[in-house]
């Protein structure tokens, strides 16, 4: 069954010049879950060479949205994963066959990312490399691992804050339930309790 999205592209491929470096991308859009790593490069080409201005965009956003309906951030994941591979498989982004032997994308983002932010040397990246190419691995457990291993940190959080909310949230279920004819009395009452008890936790963390 065809999607609105391949419609849009099969409309819009046809509507410029077969052969063409904008006709090359739409079709490689229309590849695109096959294809990352050929997407992936075009798309590099697209961006750094401000293609997208001859075909009437004032932007690569405005290009990747209206034309290929996919999100910048899509957009900067796929361009940030290609030039990944290009910088350390360059060979293997030579072979004819690297479209169905490429790790997928979103494991290779989050190898991107973690190099870009400082977390990755080039050289751990050779002690997983194997893993990473290994066909047998689930995509899935894949990513799960690198993400666990190299993935951002957790941003840090503010009890004072997640207090305050918690006590909100309880007091307005204590609202709610005292309103609702159905439920006992002495339900709402424990959400009354629970409220305060939050709220005293709230009042003693501010005093430490």
């Amino acid at each position: 069954m065809t999607t609105a999205v391949e419609e849009h592209l099969e409309k819009k491929a046809s509507a410029v010049s077969a052969g063409s470096y904008r006709h090359t991308v739409l079709q490689a859009a229309k590849r695109f879950k096959s294809s990352w790593v050929e997407f992936g490069k075009l798309l590099t080409k697209v961006r750094n060479e401000a293609l997208f201005e001859q075909w009437g965009y004032e932007s690569f956003e405005a290009y990747c949205f209206s034309e290929l309906r996919i999100k910048k951030a899509t957009a900067d994941k796929l361009t940030k994963s290609y030039n990944f591979l290009d910088k350390h498989e360059p060979k293997a982004l030579e072979r004819e066959d690297i479209s169905e032997t490429a790790p997928a994308w979103d494991v290779v983002s989050v190898l991107a990312d973690a190099e870009e932010r400082g977390a990755l040397s080039g050289q751990e990246y050779k002690s997983i490399r194997d893993s990473i190419w290994n066909p047998e691995k689930s995509v899935s457990e894949l990513k799960r691992e690198l993400t666990d291993q190299y993935g951002p940190p957790e941003p840090k959080r503010d009890e004072k804050v997640e207090l305050k909310r918690l006590t909100g949230w309880a007091r307005k279920l204590a609202e709610e339930l005292h309103r609702a004819k159905k439920v006992p009395k002495s339900v709402a009452e424990r959400a009354d309790a629970l409220a305060d008890d939050l709220d005293q936790l709230l009042q003693a963390h501010a005093d430490a």
